[in-house]
């Protein structure tokens, strides 16, 4: 049984892009895998592409994939702005909750670092 979580944010233009490959031998029972990608562009420029492979040698498996792309919307933007938060923070504040699922996986230390990461990514302060 395997789960595979992929998260991609792509901004001023970036682009994304998963590839991955789930591999079940001749042999291999009971075998369950499920491939979720989810992306979040944070401009009209940025792309995000998913590239799934199975490569399966035994008929009966319950494989599945799902991907989705979301932008950061304009309500979502003017929501947040109307109880007095900058676009910047607001901005932010989405991309945190998207993320909040992974983070809340790591260790304490792990999710800290990277919540200012991204925080200073957002601010323009790395790269």
């Amino acid at each position: 049984t395997s789960t595979i979580t992929s998260k991609s944010i792509s901004k001023a233009g970036g682009r994304t892009s998963y590839r991955g490959l789930v591999k079940v031998h001749p042999g291999c029972h009971d075998v369950k895998s499920f491939v979720k990608c989810d992306a979040l562009l944070l401009d009209d420029e940025s792309i995000s592409d998913t590239y799934p492979y199975i490569e399966c040698d035994e008929p009966r498996v319950n494989i599945g994939h799902e991907a989705t792309v979301s932008k950061v919307s304009d309500e979502q933007l003017f929501y947040l702005q109307s109880r007095g938060i900058p676009q910047a923070e607001a901005e932010t504040m989405i991309v945190n909750g998207f993320i909040e699922p992974f983070t809340k996986e790591l260790p304490l230390e792990y999710a800290v670092e990277l919540n200012r990461l991204i925080q200073l990514e957002m601010e323009g302060s790395v790269g």
